[in-house]
């Protein structure tokens, strides 16, 4: 079974932790400015969002020691957006995984990639969104190999962070590359199954999104907790 849970377009502090103690993993803030899940920069102390945040217990938490006691990764997507932008958003976010789910080139993800291990972010994973539909869609995953440290396969959609369509799992069985991956497309409470039928070694983690909404970035806690209990309970 893919061992990274991504709970993707989150911008809640409360929220957050909840999905944290939930069971995920990797928590996605959508930087991309069309998307109604646009993480806004804001000036607090931990430079992430609200600091403080209240928990069951009512005690006041910092959101970041949540984070860094949890060993949580912090997924900022990006799509076509300049370099220096995201290099911006990388340190104020304190990002470890950049996610291009545009139509980034190999050029300039090595460009970006030598401008932030230098000195500022030396341990930066980068994740290329590719958009499937067909088997001839993996074809430009060759463009990508050695570039990038995971894919996230998706359905194709006119927004970048937009998961409501699926694709066939079985168009999987076509990606022949060496790059570990993400699986993406409208994943929800009636895939544990199919989630745990997939033989790809290369499948890591699975993203997952819209399927858990109340509201445009904010994750119904009980359904995620449920899923990712049942996910557990069949390993």
């Amino acid at each position: 079974m893919p061992k990274k849970i991504k709970v993707c377009g989150m911008c809640d502090a409360q929220n957050i932790s909840d999905a944290i103690f939930a069971g995920a993993n990797i928590i996605g803030l959508s930087f991309c400015p069309n998307s109604v899940r646009y993480v806004k920069q804001l000036s607090t102390k931990t430079g992430i969002m609200p600091d403080i945040c209240s928990l069951d217990c009512n005690k006041k938490v910092n959101l970041a020691q949540i984070i860094k006691d949890k060993e949580i990764e912090l997924c900022g997507v990006f799509a076509d957006d300049m370099p220096q932008t995201i290099v911006s958003r990388v340190v104020n976010f304190n990002l470890d995984i950049v996610q291009l789910s545009g139509s980034e080139s190999p050029v300039m993800i090595d460009n970006f990639r030598r401008t932030i291990c230098t000195d500022i972010r030396p341990n930066i994973k980068i994740i290329k969104t590719i958009r499937v539909a067909s088997k001839s869609d993996f074809k430009q995953c060759a463009d990508y190999e050695g570039h990038v440290d995971y894919f996230l396969f998706d359905a194709k959609s006119n927004k970048a962070d937009d998961d409501k369509k699926r694709f066939s799992w079985n168009l999987l069985n076509s990606y022949n590359g060496s790059t570990p991956f993400f699986l993406s497309g409208s994943i929800g409470e009636h895939d544990v199954k199919a989630i745990h039928s997939l033989k790809h070694s290369l499948c890591i983690g699975i993203n997952v999104n819209s399927q858990f909404e109340t509201a445009p970035a904010l994750k119904d806690i009980v359904k995620l907790r449920g899923f990712i209990n049942k996910l557990c309970r069949l390993e």
